[in-house]
């Protein structure tokens, strides 16, 4: 029985790196003890919720949580 911190996955993304950059960040999530395909879904995701023009003043994390984005929210004044 495998546990899943994440959900279930429908899709792949196939990138081309340097090798040396490659290497130095598996070697880099490997001393954090992740996985290299979570850092990477954490960045997308972080990346997407930063700059994500289409979206509400929320978006909401894997686990259903809403979010905050910067520079909205409850202003007073």
């Amino acid at each position: 029985h495998w546990l899943h911190s994440e959900p279930m996955k429908d899709a792949g993304l196939r990138i081309r790196v340097q090798r040396d950059l490659r290497e130095k960040f598996i070697e880099v999530c490997r001393a954090q003890d992740k996985p290299a395909a979570q850092v990477l879904r954490e960045f997308m995701r972080e990346y997407v919720a930063q700059h994500d023009t289409s979206a509400g003043d929320t978006d909401q994390n894997s686990e259903g949580v809403a979010l905050e984005r910067a520079g909205s929210g409850n202003r007073q004044g």
